[in-house]
């Protein structure tokens, strides 16, 4: 008799369907608080500060670059700072075990990171992964890692590291499992940087034996064990079907309303990979990668030399630069901002600014400088706008730098409501799904219960773009979406009713969207809009754009669309 189908929900964060057997990550080590103490104190705080060392040597070594580089670089710099062995070295002064007393400074700091929420609460899975790699030093036990079973699998843990996930390219992983993590945590986005499907925060994920065999649906966020045979087959058949994009050039409904396809890029090294592809240039420039883990900040020249690097890559094409997106939430040294019980609605983005506006000048000059020495076609816009006053303060020092199209992000429900007023002050503007959904619905995007309020099918958060949508129409301004709903291609055509002229996502999802865009006009994209808009929560909605999608597929003339 064959074992009955099992089917769990998380959150899909990954496009694409995997079906194989289920390998899990080595699980960490766990210390011992009564196993004796070392005997001196002061031998056993240099085992622990080599230990890190070690560690922080590690993780550097695998920053191969890109986005995965930047996080992997970041946590390099946390494993070798002095806090964490003076931490230590407080425990074994108490008389703790060595790998103990380090187990305990870690999660010490974990609980504060997570109490501090947003960007802070994200780093503590990447200080985790800090601690069971030097835990296994000092216990010389082999190191947590991934499985090498000998054949394509898919991998399921309870949360992966930046570490972890970033060794993933070009391996036997065909899909992610995690019981843990959320929509907008670094499992996701290396996921679709990877291009490999995956669901998180899949709580029951746990009980699921090695060696079953999965069926996972990165869109859906769907995972069914034993699989029937016939699910088993559709699976592979739908793979096999995306496997080569069916499009190509830039994004067009069926009845050639443009829609352009850009991408989501964190480093020069990125802007290279992603320049290879077929996309139309970047709609979202990170550019924290040059101001992470440093005590100064970046010169004039280093950030001049960085950003040629990327307009190099884009030459022709269009590339959207973000100002420094830090504060609070992202503390870097050289700021000097006050400690904040919610940093997450406090001194960040441009806000930052008012308190060091030498920062900003310096790199809105290293920008322009870099930018005339190519044919790259640069926008930038500032990050966490509130008012129009902000936007109009923003634009008019953009300008006075030499910006010539300057736009902002709209990711506060105040900018969003109030776009009509603060768009006449800008050249575009570009909307980041993932905080707006985080502050209109109230819901922390680190949290794992609350990931289903940041679902971007919320028809809260679909209002709110199409208040911008409608404002930006009336002005004859461009607007865009670079959160991560662009990179659903069901929601993309959404978007494009809504009145989006432009998504930014992750590279492996540009044929994708492209593809689902080609196959319906833009009246009919309007008319899944509207109805989206009409629904009483995301699941209703998803499953009317669906239903009528599929309608309009199947009644497309000949010769329309794909």
């Amino acid at each position: 008799m064959s074992p009955t189908s099992i089917t769990m929900t998380g959150y899909g964060v990954s496009p694409g369907v995997a079906c194989a057997p289920l390998a899990r990550m080595t699980p960490p080590v766990i210390t011992d608080p009564d196993e004796a103490p070392g005997e001196n104190p002061a031998h056993e705080v240099q085992r622990v500060r080599q230990a890190l060392t070690e560690v922080a040597a590690q993780l550097s070594a695998i920053a191969t670059g890109g986005t995965a580089g930047a996080i992997l670089e970041a946590g390099a710099a946390m494993a070798g700072d002095p806090a964490l062995v003076q931490a230590a070295a407080h425990h074994i002064g108490q008389g703790a075990p060595t790998a103990h007393s380090l187990s305990l400074a870690i999660d010490t700091y974990c609980t504060q990171l997570e109490q501090a929420g947003g960007y802070m609460a994200e780093r503590a899975a990447d200080l985790r992964d800090i601690r069971n790699r030097a835990v296994a030093l000092l216990m010389d036990v082999p190191m947590p890692g991934i499985p090498r079973p000998g054949h394509p699998f898919i991998l399921a843990a309870e949360d992966l590291s930046p570490a972890d996930t970033a060794q993933l390219a070009g391996g036997d992983v065909v899909g992610l499992l995690t019981e843990k993590g959320g929509p907008t945590g670094h499992t996701a986005i290396l996921a679709r940087a990877l291009g490999l499907p995956a669901v998180v925060g899949c709580p029951h994920a746990g009980d699921l034996p090695d060696g079953i065999p999965v069926l996972l649906d990165g869109r859906a966020g769907t995972v069914e064990a034993h699989p029937s045979p016939q699910r088993r087959q559709q699976a592979l058949d739908d793979a096999r079907n995306r496997t080569q994009p069916r499009t190509k050039g830039p994004g067009r409904t069926a009845d050639h309303h443009a829609v352009q396809l850009l991408t989501n890029i964190g480093t020069p090294a990125d802007a290279f990979r992603a320049a290879q592809a077929d996309n139309e240039g970047v709609g979202l420039f990170r550019t924290e990668f040059l101001f992470l883990d440093r005590r100064e900040p970046p010169t004039l020249e280093e950030q001049i030399r960085a950003y040629s690097q990327v307009f190099d890559s884009f030459e022709g094409r269009t590339v959207t630069v973000r100002t420094l997106d830090a504060g609070s939430d992202k503390p870097l040294p050289f700021l000097h901002l006050p400690r904040e019980d919610n940093p997450a609605l406090g001194l960040r983005g441009l806000r930052t600014a008012t308190l060091r506006p030498g920062i900003l000048e310096t790199q809105l000059a290293a920008l322009v400088t870099a930018q005339r020495r190519t044919s790259a076609r640069m926008r930038v816009m500032a990050p966490m706008v509130a008012t129009a006053e902000e936007a109009a303060h923003f634009a008019g020092l953009a300008r006075s730098c030499g910006v010539q199209t300057v736009g902002i992000m709209i990711e506060v429900p105040s900018a969003a409501l109030l776009a009509h007023d603060l768009l006449p002050h800008v050249d575009f503007a570009s909307i980041g799904t993932n905080d707006l959904a985080q502050y209109s619905l109230a819901a922390d995007r680190t949290s794992q219960p609350l990931g289903h309020l940041l679902d971007p099918w919320q028809p809260a958060l679909l209002t709110l773009v199409a208040t911008v949508c409608g404002a930006a129409e009336a002005l004859g301004r461009p607007v865009g979406v670079c959160g991560e709903a662009a990179a659903d291609p069901l929601l993309a055509l959404v978007l494009a009713g809504l009145g989006v002229s432009g998504l930014s996502m992750a590279a492996p999802a540009v044929a994708d969207v492209r593809d689902a865009l080609a196959e319906l006009t833009l009246e009919q994209c309007r008319s899944l809009a509207a109805a989206v808009l009409d629904a009483t929560g995301p699941a209703t909605a998803r499953a009317t754009a669906e239903e009528m999608s599929e309608t309009f597929r199947a009644v497309a003339p000949e010769g329309e669309g794909l």
